[in-house]
This record gives C-alpha cells, structure tokens and sequence, in this order.
C-alpha cells in the first residue's frame, strides 16, 4: 500500500493544484490513499468545515492541523463534526477536536495523529507525552502516521526516533521548506523533517514577496497575502505491507504546476 502525504496546504492554489495532483495519482494508481496537512488551506491561515469537505472530497483521506488550527473565526464550533481532520494532541484537555483518527481507504484502514513542537512555538503540552497518549486510540493492526508540526529540526528528529518502531511513518510540517533526509528509521518507521508546502512556488514559503521583503527590510508590519502564480505539491510517499506499520520505502515528493 502507498500513501502519499503532503506538505501544508496553502490558500486557493494549493487546493485547486492538491485536487489536480491528489485525484492523478489516485487515479492511476500510483498511490492508495492521501494524508495533508490543511492548518494553511484557507486563505493562508486555518480551515473551515467547508474547505476541509472541499479537500476530503478532493482525495484526502485525513486531514492534520497546526499552530493556525484556530485561525478562522468559528471553526471550534465545526472541526467536532470532522471525523477525519485532526488537531493537535498536545492543546489543553478540553480543546474541541479530535486527536486521533482511522479513515477507511480501500486496501484496509490508516491512522493520523498530530502533535505541535514546543521549540519557537506558541505554548504547548510536552508533545512526547501527548503523542504517547494519542497513538493509543488507534488500534495497533492500523498503520499509523504521525505529523509533527513543529519549527526546531531537531525536535521533530527526536520525536522521529521516539516513534521509531511504533508508527508507519513520523513525517514533520509547518516550515514550507522540503527536506533531503527521507529514510527508514532503524526501527522500520518511515521519516522525513519536513514535507514542504502546497500552493504558491514563488513568493516567500507562499506568502507574496514584496510585503515580506517590506517587513525584512524596514520592520514596519505588512498583511501578508497569499502569492499567485503556478503551484507546487510537496510531500513524500510510503509504501507499507497492509495492516502492518513497518515501513518499506519511502521518497520525498514535488509536482510542479506549469503555465500555459
């Protein structure tokens, strides 16, 4: 079984060029079932109920979030009604949301959970403990993915090896920036720091350049909008034995959108 896993979903382009690319890939068999990180899908920061059917209906199978879980208006009053989206395990008891969740695809079932990291991040619980915890509601004959959203490599390299042997695959999100290291985990779990983003290739890390640069260069605040332009979809795919959680292979991803 292959699973294509895809690095944060960033406004409308990202989700019109992740449908274009998710439903390929499907199509052709070339992957089984897909995983995404969605916290960016709306307007570059959060999601809604509506985007998160408009990206399940276009291939995902189950969709993470991070530190932007929140930032639309209203969706803790949405994201209970989403069985397939994930927030993150390590926000306080109480928090609206699931942290663990089983999709159906049609070679058997897979799992998700997510966790945010406490380096250069917002306050957070211990995510070590909190993954511990959440990987437990999924049953063990399930293959199960972790995304670490989180900003220090580092982190997400420990959290890597602190699943190693227990997970599918522990593959990290939130720095729009894809990293080389994609390997197997002495353990037999599949690893990547970081997937990369989906959305706008130029700009900065999909966000439009000259209120980036304007921000840089002067320090004067500036809204950063969500570039334009042709898109790209990072991530990785792994493969796995069904019903297992060892991993077999995995390689980092990046379909590029071309104009014209």
């Amino acid at each position: 079984m292959k699973v294509l896993l895809v690095g944060d979903i960033v406004g409308s382009p990202g989700r019109a060029w992740f449908k274009a690319v998710a439903q390929r890939l499907l199509g052709a068999g070339e992957v089984n079932a897909v995983i995404a990180n969605a916290e960016n899908a709306a307007a570059g920061n959060g999601l809604t109920k509506a985007l998160a059917e408009e990206l399940l209906a276009a291939g995902a199978n189950l969709l993470t979030l991070g530190d932007h879980t929140w930032g639309q208006r209203g969706f803790d009053a949405e994201i209970g009604s989403l069985r397939q989206v994930v927030r993150p395990a390590n926000y306080p008891e109480g928090t609206p949301g699931a942290t663990a969740a089983v999709a159906e695809t049609p070679l058997g079932p897979i799992g998700v959970v997510s966790v945010l990291g406490q380096v250069f991040m917002g306050p957070a619980d211990n995510p070590f403990h909190a993954v511990d915890r959440a990987i437990r509601q999924i049953p063990a004959n399930v293959p199960l993915f972790v995304d670490v959203h989180a900003e220090a490599t580092s982190e997400k390299i420990a959290l890597g090896h602190w699943l190693d042997g227990r997970a599918t695959c522990v593959f990290g999100t939130h720095t729009h920036v894809q990293t080389s290291d994609a390997a197997i985990l002495p353990g037999g779990t599949a690893y990547i720091t970081d997937l990369g983003m989906t959305g706008p290739a130029e700009g900065v890390i999909g966000r439009q350049l000259a209120p980036v640069l304007k921000k840089f260069t002067t320090g004067v605040p500036a809204k950063f909008e969500v570039a334009a332009g042709p898109a790209k979809l990072e991530g990785a795919i792994v493969k796995f034995a069904r019903g297992e959680r060892r991993a077999l292979a995995i390689r980092a991803v990046r379909y590029a959108q071309r104009e014209g």
